[in-house]
C-alpha cells in the first residue's frame, strides 16, 4: 500500500512539474497582450479566489484556530506573498523582454541550488560535497545558458535570475511557516497578497498612462484570457494544490527532484508550442543545469533542506 501511495504521489508531482513547465509558455503568450503587472496581479487574484473556493467547499469543520493563530497565519501569508510578488513579477518581466520559455525555466530552477546555499549562509547548516559540485556545475551551466557569443547577459536573463533568488527566499519562508498553518489557507493568503501588490502597480504603471479603455481592450480577445486563466487556475491554484497532496509521505529529496523537472517541461513546451529553439551553446548550458539540479537533490538526505512551495 505504501509503495502504491508513493507511486501515486510521484506521478502527481510529475504532473505538477508539467503544469508549471507549460506555464512558462502561458506567461510568454500572456506578455503579448498585457503588462507584467497586469498579468501577475490578475493571475494571483484569480488563483486566490479559486483556492478560497476550494477551502470553503472542502473545509466543513469548525475552525479550531485561535485569534492569535489566525493573526500568525495572515502574517506568514503576507511575508510569503510579498516574496512571491517580487519573484513572479520579475520573472514575468524577464520573459516579456525576450527570455524564452525553456531558458526561463532552467534559470528559474536554480533555486534548487540556491536554497541549500542560503540555508548554510543564514543558518550554518552544512552540506556535503555533492551539493557543492552541483553548485559549480550549475554556475557553469548558467554561463553557457545566459551568455551570448559576445559574453554579455541580456536584461531579461538577469531578471529571471533575480526571480530565482526571490523564489529562494520564498521557499525558505514557506519552509518555516508551512508546518504551523494550513497549507491551502497559507497559499491563498500569499496569492492574495501577491495579487494586491501587483494590482497597485498595475493601476500606476499599466492603467493610468494609457487609460482604462485602452488597458482593457486586449481582454476582448479570447487569446488574452487563455494564457491568463492557465497561469491562474492550472499553474497557481491546481499546481500548488497537487504539490501539497503529492508531497505527503514522499521523501523530500525525491519530491524536490520531481518538481524541479518543470525546467525540462518548459523546454519541451517551448519547443512544441512556441517552436523555440535553443542554440548549441544554450543546450550545453541547459544540460549542465540539469546535472546540477540532480546533484543538488541527490545530496545526503540530512543535508536536504529544500522543500518546494
Amino acid at each position: 500500500m505504501a509503495d502504491k501511495r508513493q507511486l501515486r504521489n510521484s506521478l502527481l508531482l510529475t504532473l505538477t512539474a508539467a503544469i508549471w513547465g507549460v506555464a512558462f509558455v502561458a506567461q510568454s503568450e500572456g506578455s503579448q497582450y498585457m503588462g507584467s503587472c497586469t498579468f501577475t496581479g490578475l493571475r494571483s487574484l484569480i488563483a486566490a479566489a479559486a483556492l478560497w473556493l476550494v477551502i470553503r467547499i472542502t473545509d466543513h469543520r469548525k475552525s479550531a484556530e485561535t485569534p492569535a493563530s489566525q493573526k500568525g497565519l495572515w502574517k506568514a501569508g503576507v511575508i510569503c506573498g510579498s516574496l512571491l510578488f517580487v519573484a513572479s513579477l520579475v520573472q514575468q518581466e524577464g520573459i516579456a523582454l525576450g527570455t524564452g520559455a525553456g531558458k526561463a525555466g532552467f534559470i528559474t530552477a536554480t533555486y534548487i541550488v540556491l536554497v541549500p546555499i542560503l540555508n548554510f549562509v543564514l543558518f550554518r547548516r552544512r552540506t556535503g560535497w555533492t551539493l557543492w559540485l552541483g553548485v559549480a556545475i550549475g554556475l557553469a551551466g548558467l554561463w553557457f545558458l545566459c551568455m551570448d557569443a559576445a559574453f554579455s547577459v541580456q536584461r531579461g536573463d538577469l531578471l529571471v535570475l533575480l526571480c530565482a533568488v526571490a523564489f529562494t527566499f520564498q521557499i525558505l519562508a514557506v519552509d518555516q511557516f508551512s508546518p504551523r498553518y494550513d497549507a491551502l489557507k497559507l497559499s491563498a493568503i500569499q496569492f492574495l497578497t501577491c495579487g494586491v501588490l501587483a494590482s497597485v502597480l498595475m493601476v500606476l504603471i499599466d492603467i493610468v498612462p494609457v487609460g482604462f479603455a485602452a488597458w482593457a481592450k486586449p481582454f476582448a480577445s479570447r487569446d488574452a484570457w487563455i494564457p491568463l486563466l492557465y497561469a491562474a487556475i492550472l499553474s497557481s491554484a491546481v499546481g500548488y494544490t497537487l504539490q501539497i497532496v503529492g508531497q505527503k509521505g514522499l521523501n523530500p529529496t525525491l519530491a524536490s527532484l520531481l518538481m524541479s523537472t518543470e525546467s525540462l517541461f518548459a523546454v519541451l513546451a517551448g519547443w512544441l508550442i512556441l517552436h523555440q529553439r535553443l542554440t548549441p551553446r544554450e543546450m550545453l548550458g541547459a544540460a549542465l543545469m540539469a546535472v546540477a539540479i540532480v546533484l543538488a537533490q541527490l545530496a545526503p538526505q540530512k543535508d536536504d533542506l529544500s522543500r518546494g512551495t
